[in-house]
């Protein structure tokens, strides 16, 4: 069904509310188990979905792609989000399962660079497709604007001892060793021998005793940038978390630094797990509808892959994320890092 709209400012609720013209019906009683990230899934449209589809859904949310891999591999879900980088170890442990892109016909309304799925890294395995594209951001840093003398140009500026304690960093162990891979000068930040994971290692506990906190998710960011005289913000959630802080009232500049910024590209997947592939891969299709798409990026700030953003970063430099080659030595030494290790011990 396709909507036009009437008039600039048509809200974004009512296209949803409207969309209910058409009903499909699936087995009563059905649930759909879905793991996705904060923002990704909001009530309305997951209640739009459970209308349309007569099902029921059970949304599970999660908070770093170490929690995400924890639920996936000790829980039950049908379909959830993922970056590329990430997918590839999902498939290896057999976690995920491929999808038809002919179930998916509302690929054909992504934009151009999303058009060829082949040629983007990490969404194939053995020429089979494991995944959708649904949103991407780059991860800058943010800075405030009422503490920062001078605009910051690399990440490097988070260690800073002038910004003591007013530094807000990611607790993820993949991002934050590729982070400081890059700022080490390393051949690839992905794949990173023993001794530059331990020279990286030391370099986090330094990151440790210089933050104020490590965050989560974008509201806890938000809420501690209020509450305390924060400086510098990793942005992990990138053009989400800018939005987030802006109408907060937060007055922030935003920058990719010079070494290049870190982009991540969430995608859509399917465990083996799925009960009923069918609905599964309908929630696929609902999620790149072009009401939905719009959604994640007017409420929450997200680009999506239907519209094109409102501005581009042609000339920045972007390092999109690569799956890891040491994701488990990576969370081992960041699980010391985060317990109080000394970078004598590493």
């Amino acid at each position: 069904m396709r909507i036009k709209l009437s008039k600039p400012g048509f809200p974004i609720v009512c296209l949803l509310i409207l969309m209910l013209g058409k009903q499909t019906a699936v087995n009563a009683g059905e649930i759909l188990r879905v793991l996705a990230w904060p923002g990704y899934a909001d009530p309305e449209v997951v209640t739009l979905f459970k209308q349309r589809f007569k099902v029921d859904v059970e949304l599970t949310l999660v908070n770093s792609d170490d929690d995400l891999w924890y639920k996936i591999s000790t829980g039950n879900f049908d379909v959830f989000a993922v970056n590329t980088a990430e997918l590839q170890r999902y498939i290896e442990h057999n976690l995920a399962i491929p999808i038809d892109i002919d179930q998916i016909p509302n690929h054909k309304n992504q934009l151009p660079r999303f058009q060829d799925l082949t040629d983007i890294p990490g969404l194939m395995h053995d020429d089979k497709l494991y995944a959708m594209p649904y949103t991407y951001s780059e991860m800058g840093l943010i800075y405030n604007r009422k503490t920062v003398k001078s605009i910051p140009t690399s990440m490097a500026d988070m260690w800073d001892l002038d910004y003591q304690g007013r530094v807000l960093a990611f607790n993820a162990s993949n991002h934050n060793f590729s982070l400081v891979g890059l700022l080490m000068g390393v051949q690839n930040p992905f794949h990173m021998n023993d001794a530059e994971l331990t020279q990286a290692a030391k370099q986090l506990v330094n990151l440790r005793r210089n933050v104020l906190t490590f965050y989560s998710t974008a509201d806890e960011a938000a809420t501690l940038f209020s509450k305390y005289e924060v400086a510098l913000v990793f942005g992990n959630y990138g053009a989400q978390q800018l939005k987030a802080l802006r109408e907060a009232g937060a007055d922030i500049g935003y920058i990719i630094p010079k070494e290049g910024a870190l982009a991540w590209l969430d995608c859509w997947a399917i465990t083996p797990e799925a009960a009923n592939m069918e609905l599964a891969e309908n929630w696929i299709n609902f999620m790149l509808e072009n009401a939905i798409s719009r959604q994640l990026t007017d409420k929450h700030g997200l680009a999506n892959t239907i519209t094109s953003p409102p501005e581009s970063r042609h000339n920045d430099k972007i390092i999109w994320l690569e799956p890891l080659a040491e994701p488990l030595k990576r969370k081992a030494l960041w699980d010391r890092i985060i317990s109080g290790d000394s970078p004598e011990t590493f």
